[in-house]
């Protein structure tokens, strides 16, 4: 358990770019919730390599279950599904089939590759999770990072999930963790290195795409989160509801941009309620 407890706060202070395999280490380690499982890996949701998805359901009670789609974080650039199982099956233990992606990356695959397959994953949801057991009309959507920025844009465009000619009206609610979702102008060197050939960078802000027919979105944050500043989180909840969409902002004070997706973690939940406020959110939505 102390291992458990140094490789969390390692995370925490570093940050997941540079320490993915102490993410590994921590997932392989970390207690999971009980009332889950693995139940199929490494399906194919696209045509790319890295379009591959694993599924995680409960194991009490019968389905049909409502389904989540959760996308990891790593700056667009690292990472993989993989080390989300503690995730994953802290979703799944409350009643969710949940589906955690991998996505193209940048640079070998730049913007927009890791917002379409965003929405590629999320069609398939809305088409194939009555498969294993998923409710294919109640589909959510999270993200942490930029899993959250992916998110956030496949479904405020309306063209990416359109080209797909998903049934949108399956999206039911959205939650994003600590995302750069306003971040213009780009001043880090990730935002430069990732978005600074885009000839419309005012398209790539999930901010400029608002409208009142948005599925309901939870936006959570740390107040010390120095990765991706609150305001993110700020300016599209005002953003929001202005347009006459539904938004809920919460921040969480003292959680930093690793925290509060560790904190869905069974040992780390007393860090921020970041579990228990997605699962009333889902729970929620009609």
């Amino acid at each position: 358990m102390r291992l458990i407890y140094a490789l969390g706060f390692l995370l925490i202070a570093g940050g997941l770019l540079y320490h993915f395999a102490a993410l590994e280490t921590f997932n392989l380690l970390v207690p999971k919730d009980t009332a889950s499982a693995l139940v199929q890996r490494d399906i194919a949701y696209g045509p790319a390599p890295r379009n591959k998805l694993d599924i995680y359901a409960p194991t009490m009670g019968g389905g049909p279950w409502p389904v989540i789609v959760f996308v990891h974080g790593g700056s667009w650039g690292s990472g993989s599904k993989e080390p989300y199982e503690f995730a994953g099956r802290a979703l799944a233990a409350q009643g969710f089939l949940t589906l955690v992606i991998s996505y193209r990356l940048h640079p070998q695959d730049p913007y927009p590759a890791f917002v379409e397959d965003t929405a590629l994953a999320l069609d398939w949801a809305t088409r194939h999770a009555g498969e294993f057991g998923g409710d294919q009309k109640r589909i959510f959507a999270m993200g942490h990072s930029a899993g959250a920025y992916n998110v956030a844009l496949a479904i405020l465009d309306k063209h990416y999930l359109a080209k797909l000619g998903t049934d949108v009206s399956a999206i039911k609610g959205v939650v994003t963790l600590a995302g750069p979702l306003d971040f213009l102008p780009l001043d880090s060197a990730i935002s430069i290195d990732v978005f600074g050939k885009v000839p419309n960078l005012p398209d790539t802000q999930p901010i400029n795409h608002v409208r009142a027919d948005a599925p309901p979105f939870l936006l959570l944050h740390g107040t010390e989160d120095t990765t991706c500043r609150p305001r993110n989180s700020i300016n599209l909840d005002k953003a929001l509801r202005a347009a006459g969409a539904t938004s809920t902002l919460k921040l969480y004070q003292g959680v930093s941009h690793v925290g509060i997706m560790l904190a869905m973690a069974k040992p780390l939940r007393g860090m921020a309620p970041t579990l228990e406020d997605v699962v009333e959110f889902f729970r929620a939505q009609p």
